[in-house]
């Protein structure tokens, strides 16, 4: 099976992922909230940093819910981010 490229849209939706649980994470450190989670420190660093842009559901799921947010929340915050600003005319 070929894996299709990644379109920029996904590419710049994983990296509103990425900041968005940095943001959510706050003061809390990564080992803290990857051992909560399941994941190695690293997964989180690469999601965080947007370098995983699909990541696994049930990786961002354990993420999730280790910073008490809802998956309903986070889709739709990056849906909302993801959002083109109106152009002024």
């Amino acid at each position: 099976m070929v894996r299709e490229p990644l379109t920029a849209a996904q590419i710049e939706r994983g990296r509103l992922l990425g900041g968005l649980l940095r943001q959510a994470r706050g003061e809390r450190t990564m080992v803290g909230v990857a051992r909560e989670a399941g994941i190695s420190v690293e997964t989180l660093r690469k999601i965080e940093g947007g370098r995983v842009p699909t990541p696994a559901f049930f990786t961002v799921a354990a993420v999730a819910a280790a910073l008490g947010l809802s998956l309903d929340d986070l889709l739709r915050r990056v849906d909302e981010a993801a959002k083109p600003s109106p152009v002024a005319v």
